[in-house]
């Protein structure tokens, strides 16, 4: 204990020659529902459809802590391949949802695909709290994988737009990417969910156009 009639700067030598405290690493929210793949599966658009999708957001928020809850990957799914269309936005819950760190992104379905929502570059972060490459890091990894249109739906043009259904690496294919950081090119460089279509579905087609088939997260 330093006694208390010493001078200031005497208590501030004590302290400051003693082990100073280690602050404590912040861990993910526990409510965290919410984030961005830390990594992808490594397989470009081949993530096993939305099912393997959705296994890969459930590991990846078990291994930072965050427990008890039900994950869907943000992806829509067209009708091929004997497949029913899924709309991303049909699959993600009701909301609200926070961030790792308890930043709400959006309140609702239609407040998420409305430009009220929350999401940037700083507030679409891992599942670990982290930041995600935007454009003008490298690499850039700001195509974030989601087959969606600006509302969130399956597209209605001819031709994929999901990788088909998210099982294909092929160099050939295309899947619709949104930018987290809400900047870059494409038709829609400024949308999270809609910025522009991939080329290619390989692992190295994705990081080509500033990806790496990283996926957005939402608990049900």
């Amino acid at each position: 204990m330093v006694p208390l009639h010493l001078p200031i700067a005497v208590v501030s030598m004590m302290l400051s020659t003693g082990t100073p405290a280690t602050p404590a690493t912040p861990a993910p929210q526990a409510d965290m529902s919410f984030f961005i793949t830390s990594v992808g599966l490594g397989d470009g658009a081949n993530l096993g459809g939305v099912e393997g999708a959705d296994k890969h957001c459930a590991t990846l928020a078990e291994a930072a802590g965050v427990r008890g809850k039900t994950w869907h990957a943000y992806l829509s799914q067209q009708a091929v391949g004997g497949k029913q269309a899924i709309n991303a936005r049909d699959r993600i819950g009701k909301g609200p949802w926070k961030n790792a760190k308890g930043v709400v992104v959006a309140t609702s379905v239609d407040d998420l695909h409305s430009d009220n929502n929350k999401l940037s570059k700083d507030n679409s972060i891992t599942e670990k709290g982290a930041l995600v490459n935007g454009r003008g890091d490298t690499p850039n990894t700001h195509d974030i994988l989601t087959g969606s249109t600006l509302d969130g739906r399956v597209s209605g043009d001819a031709g994929d737009s999901t990788c088909n259904n998210w099982t294909s690496n092929a160099a050939t294919g295309a899947a619709l990417v949104g930018h987290h950081d809400r900047q870059g090119g494409g038709a829609n460089p400024t949308s999270w969910n809609n910025a522009h279509a991939s080329r290619g579905c390989g692992q190295d087609n994705l990081k080509a156009t500033g990806g790496n088939a990283l996926f957005y997260c939402f608990a049900v």
